[in-house]
């Protein structure tokens, strides 16, 4: 590639960022607090389709550039978004577009086609397995550069799909260690829910999403009534909100342990942190995480964690190194599991060593390490020099 001179133009194609903060969109935003505290003295571009505006509590170069779709008609939003990407690549000519959500790989594509901009792209998880569109298909193959979030989705694109392996590289998440450590249960959330200091608490965060009970809290309910046979004062909260709780109540009430279940509804942000230290163990026997951040979360905060061995948990529990992985269909491994954490008989004493949890997790997932990896794949790009900056 011909040296680009300065400032590189990056072009950053986002779902959103701001007023919404699901996997991808909280990896978009360490995306960018990455490369420009890596390269301060280069251009960002960022074009986010569903957000209206920049909110408070977000790190950023004052520089950097936002473009917004958010106030377009949902019905014509992707139009419109797919014209602005390419129109305004067209007038700056960015010397890269990295988009972080892979349906937008399309527009990448045509636009290398015809002005030969180069694009990565990344993968996180469903939505890059058991990829049938054809010309979603032939964009990815087409991408300079493919950066997957956990080795388990790396390897379902290499199986499923025809691209040069060397193309395809891994970026784990990542998360802000700073906002999660070591405490004890907080008596506010302790009086809010109901439970004595003692009683061993199960945890879940996750949405109560109708499209994402592949996470696996119905696992856990259904293991509650054996877990609760050894352990009868054992309670889970389940964090979140979403379309799926009128099923969730209705499962609950059906399997009779709505003396052992809390629903919390939705937790702000800054409540997050405390209800980690409310737990004695934080449990997901998901089947369909890209990844799962909550995961590190959990690890940061010292606490025994439980994921499923069918996807991107793997990953972040380091194929079974920092947690527990079960068959996130086996309800009575879950119970079995999750009664031999909160009894401290599992057999992996790491578990029951807080501070060796989170060093890990930090050291394996934490910000410098994403950042680190984040400048080895950007030397592939020319012209580029590392700063100091912090956005």
């Amino acid at each position: 590639m011909k040296k680009p001179t300065n400032p590189m133009r990056f072009h950053l194609w986002f779902p959103n960022v701001f007023e919404f903060k699901g996997g991808i969109q909280v990896y978009s935003a360490f995306l960018l607090t990455a490369l420009q505290t890596l390269y301060p003295d280069q251009s960002y571009t960022v074009l986010l389709k569903h957000d209206t505006k920049a909110v408070p509590g977000f790190a950023f170069l004052p520089s950097t550039q936002f473009r917004f779709a958010g106030n377009v008609p949902l019905a014509l939003r992707t139009g419109v978004f797919a014209a602005q990407l390419i129109g305004l690549a067209l007038w700056q000519r960015p010397h890269l577009v990295i988009a972080t959500h892979l349906n937008f790989t399309v527009a990448a594509y045509w636009l290398k086609r015809f002005t030969g901009i180069p694009y990565w792209t990344i993968a996180h998880g469903v939505e890059a397995w058991d990829i049938q569109r054809r010309d979603l298909q032939v964009a990815l193959r087409e991408a300079d550069k493919i950066i997957s979030v956990s080795g388990y989705t790396r390897d379902r694109l290499l199986k499923e799909q025809d691209l040069d392996a060397t193309k395809v590289a891994i970026l784990p998440n990542t998360f802000d260690a700073d906002r999660f450590c070591i405490a004890p249960k907080p008596d506010y959330l302790l009086t809010r829910y109901g439970l004595t200091l003692e009683q061993p608490v199960i945890l879940t965060v996750a949405r109560l999403d109708q499209r994402e009970r592949y996470k696996g809290y119905d696992r856990i309910l259904e293991a509650l009534p054996e877990i609760s046979r050894h352990i009868p004062n054992v309670h889970y909260i389940l964090a979140g909100k979403g379309d799926d709780r009128p099923r969730v109540e209705a499962l609950i009430h059906r399997l009779g342990i709505q003396d052992y279940v809390t629903l919390t509804g939705f937790i702000p942000d800054v409540e997050l942190a405390s209800h980690y230290h409310l737990c004695d163990v934080f449990a997901m026997p998901s089947k369909g995480e890209g990844f799962g951040i909550v995961y590190l979360e959990a690890l940061a905060s010292g606490k025994p964690t439980l994921g499923g061995n069918q996807d991107g948990a793997i990953d972040a529990l380091c194929h079974g190194e920092l947690g527990v992985l079960v068959n996130p269909d086996d309800v009575q491994t879950i119970a079995q599991s999750l009664v031999q954490i909160l009894q401290k008989t599992y057999p992996h004493p790491i578990l029951y060593q807080p501070e060796v949890l989170r060093q890990k997790v930090i050291e394996t997932f934490g910000q410098t390490r994403f950042q680190q990896t984040l400048a080895e794949l950007m030397q592939t790009m020319g012209g580029l020099e590392s700063g100091a900056g912090n956005p």
